[in-house]
């Protein structure tokens, strides 16, 4: 039980690890940063912020996260890859 609660906080410290990590790129007008765990944090175009399209993206990618992830558990998760 230890080992379990053990493995939960360092995987609670990883996560927010992930999460302050970000990356930023910069191309034919296009800015955008992304944090480690693929949420758009900013978006512009020709130097215009566009919040709308951040919030719009940032919800696909959740829902194809949400879908994969019901997939994964649809089919046992992970415990048959070990």
């Amino acid at each position: 039980m230890f080992d379990k609660a053990k493995m939960l906080a360092q995987a609670y410290k990883l996560k927010k690890a992930i999460e302050a990590e970000s990356f930023e790129i910069e191309e034919n007008g296009v800015k955008v940063t992304v944090t480690g765990d693929q949420k758009i944090k900013f978006l512009s175009v020709n130097g215009m912020e566009n919040k709308v399209l951040v919030d719009t993206i940032n919800k696909a990618m959740k829902k194809s996260q949400e879908m994969a992830a019901k997939r994964m558990k649809d089919m046992g998760g992970l415990e048959g890859l070990f």
